[in-house]
C-alpha cells in the first residue's frame, strides 16, 4: 500500500508541475489572437518529437520488461533443477545422500538469505554459492558405489544433467540482478520528455483551461512511464520485485 501512494503521490506531483507551468505560462506569457499555430512545418515537428519519445519510452519499456521475466524464469528453473537433485539423491549410498540433503538446503537457504538481499542492490552473488554447487557436483561424481545398479547410475546421470541446467540458471540470475537499463535510455526519456512537454508551452492552445487539462495529463501520464520502468529496472526490489516462492515452495529456508 505504502508503494502504491507513493506512486500515486509522485504522477500527482508530475501533473501539479505540469499544471503550475501551464498557470505561469498563460500569466507571463498569454498568446495573442494570432500566436495559434498554424504552420504545418511547426506541426510536423512536434508529432515526431512525440512519435520518436514514443519509441524511446516503448523500447526502455521492453528491455526492463524482458530483463524482469528473465529473472523469473532463472529463479523457476534453478528452483526446480535443486529440488529434483535433491529427489534423485534417494539412489546414492545413506552417507551420500544426507550430504546431498544437508548441501541443497544449505544452497537454499545461501540464496534466498544471503544472496537475495544482494540481488536488490545489484551487487555480485559471492562465492559461497557457487562453492555449494560444486559440493554437490562433486558429491554425485563420487558417492555411487562401484556395485551401484543400473538405475542408480541412470539417477546419478540425471542429477548431473540438472546441476548443469541449475548452473546455467544460476549464471542467468547472477547477470539478471545485475543488468540495469542504459545510460542513453535514460537521458533520452528525460530530454524527451522535456521536449514532449516543452511543444505543448511553445505551440499552445489559446483556451487556458483546455491547456492545463492537456499538461496535466501528459505530465501525470509521462511520470507515471517512467516510474513503471524504474521499478521494472529493479528485478529483485520494489514493487514487482520477483519474490523468493519458487525456493520456499520447494524447501523451508
Amino acid at each position: 500500500m505504502s508503494h502504491l501512494l507513493s506512486t500515486v503521490a509522485i504522477v500527482a506531483g508530475g501533473a501539479l508541475v505540469a499544471a503550475v507551468c501551464v498557470v505561469l505560462k498563460h500569466r507571463f506569457f498569454p498568446l495573442k489572437a494570432d500566436d495559434e499555430p498554424s504552420d504545418d512545418v511547426a506541426e510536423y515537428i512536434s508529432m515526431m518529437v512525440g512519435v520518436i519519445y514514443a519509441l524511446v519510452l516503448g523500447l526502455a519499456l521492453v528491455s526492463v520488461w524482458d530483463t524482469h521475466s528473465s529473472a523469473e524464469s532463472d529463479i523457476s528453473t534453478e528452483a526446480g533443477a535443486l529440488h529434483q537433485v535433491y529427489l534423485l539423491s534417494d539412489a546414492l549410498p545413506p552417507a551420500g545422500q544426507q550430504e546431498i540433503r544437508t548441501t541443497v538446503n544449505a544452497y537454499a537457504h545461501q540464496v534466498t538469505a544471503v544472496e537475495w538481499p544482494r540481488m536488490a542492490k545489484h551487487e555480485s552473488l559471492g562465492p559461497a554459492g557457487w562453492q555449494l554447487l560444486d559440493k554437490l557436483r562433486d558429491t554425485y561424481e563420487t558417492a555411487p558405489a562401484a556395485n551401484a545398479t543400473s538405475a542408480q547410475q541412470n539417477a546419478g546421470q540425471e542429477a548431473i544433467s540438472q546441476l548443469s541446467t541449475l548452473d546455467q540458471a544460476r549464471r542467468g540470475r547472477a547477470s539478471d540482478a545485475q543488468s540495469s537499463l542504459s545510460d542513453v535510455l535514460w537521458a533520452g526519456m528525460f530530454v524527451g520528455g522535456i521536449l514532449t512537454l516543452a511543444f505543448m508551452f511553445v505551440f499552445g492552445v489559446q483556451r487556458s483551461g483546455s491547456h492545463l487539462v492537456m499538461a496535466m495529463v501528459l505530465g501525470g501520464f509521462m511520470v507515471f512511464l517512467i516510474l513503471l520502468i524504474q521499478q521494472l529496472n529493479q528485478p529483485f526490489s520494489g514493487v514487482f520485485a520477483v519474490g523468493k516462492s519458487a525456493f520456499t515452495s520447494y524447501f523451508p529456508v
